[in-house]
């Protein structure tokens, strides 16, 4: 996919961990087409609030997963996640998928240094020239949704838009977790400032890479045999039970064991339509808080608002860390049925009583 001239001419190589400012409304808009698109990218209405503000890079989008097409893993460049800046759906119906934001490079500056500005850059100045004034914020917020001949409305956002900024990669492409490697991506966090713990860091990201190739080689095999795929999730519920919780933001929740889970699935892995993804199996009794109960969201092959017929739950912290799907860096929230937690009582009563008494204290 070829890239524009704003792109080029606005490569930072940010890294994990590094913390960046998000430009200005009027420079973001002048490097989007009159779509509202940077290389095909689309900036959506949500993006408008995080302008101005000082966020740390999450980890470098160069791969991200695609569902659209059947599943795969795609390549793009010159983006980034940034922590805590998640899709609120306020310009997209709302929507309440709540997907990590993607952006470029051409949208951010490092915050710890002083970058050339753009009245002083002549290579950045012509690369704004030729789509300057193009853009406007009403252009942005109209292009998020239109009417289709049914009149439906059609929503056009990020996840919707995956195959048109991407391009194919091989599974059995080595640099995409080079990449990973040099990009921080799999850092842990932990490490300080001396050799050995820095070797040590590298060692244990090597690992995961080898951890995931294994998988995902086999995986790879798998699926052109039409074999299971590892690890194994099959189901033996010939019609899967309903629960309802009524489980409401705030509350604490145990995740069951997978045996449990497993009885309320179908043979194709699902409770009454809804998959249970593999990357899922390693939160099976941990013990995490309700974020949100989710109704509605956008459907990314139609472009259509799908309702819910029974709302499902999302958990705080809860994300897709893709060690089975080839350490795709999207951390998307899987979605949970009722069925699949129950009320964690003991921690909570504990949780109210440490409440009282700090208010008691005060």
């Amino acid at each position: 996919m070829p890239q524009s001239s704003a792109s080029r001419s606005h490569l930072l190589n940010l890294k994990a961990g590094e913390w960046v400012e998000v430009l200005s409304k009027e420079d973001i808009l002048s490097t989007l087409d009159q779509n509202g698109c940077l290389d095909n990218l689309p900036f959506m209405p949500e993006m408008f609030a995080y302008c101005g503000r000082r966020l740390r890079v999450y980890k470098r989008a160069d791969k991200t997963c695609d569902y659209i097409q059947g599943w795969s893993i795609r390549r793009l460049t010159d983006a980034v996640h940034l922590e805590t800046s998640r899709c609120d759906g306020s310009g997209h119906g709302g929507c309440e998928a709540g997907c990590l934001i993607f952006w470029k490079e051409a949208w951010l500056k490092r915050a710890e240094t002083t970058l050339v500005t753009l009245e002083t850059s002549p290579v950045w100045t012509k690369g704004v020239a030729s789509v300057q004034k193009t853009c406007s914020e009403a252009c942005v917020c109209s292009a998020s949704a239109s009417q289709n001949a049914q009149g439906d409305t059609i929503y056009k956002c990020q996840a919707t838009e995956v195959p048109r900024f991407t391009s194919h990669m091989s599974f059995w492409d080595p640099r995409q977790y080079i990449r990973d490697l040099r990009s921080g991506n799999l850092d842990t966090g932990m490490a300080g400032d001396l050799r050995t713990h820095r070797v040590l860091e590298t060692v244990l990201g090597v690992s995961r890479i080898v951890h995931a190739t294994i998988i995902g080689g086999f995986n790879e095999v798998q699926a052109r045999r039409r074999g299971s795929r590892y690890p194994f999730v099959e189901g033996s519920a010939e019609k899967p039970p309903i629960e309802r919780l009524d489980l409401q933001p705030g509350e604490l929740v145990e995740v069951r064991s997978k045996e449990e889970i497993l009885a309320t699935l179908d043979k194709n892995q699902k409770n009454r339509g809804l998959w249970f993804d593999s990357e899922m199996l390693p939160y099976c009794g941990g013990i995490y808080k309700v974020l949100r109960r989710v109704h509605h969201i956008i459907e990314e092959k139609s472009g259509k608002m799908v309702n819910m017929k029974f709302p499902c739950i999302v958990l705080e912290g809860v994300v897709c860390k893709s060690d089975y799907h080839r350490l795709c860096p999207r951390a998307i929230y899987p979605y949970w049925r009722e069925n699949w937690l129950k009320r964690a009582a003991n921690v909570q009563a504990q949780q109210d009583r440490k409440e009282v008494l700090e208010l008691c204290s005060k």
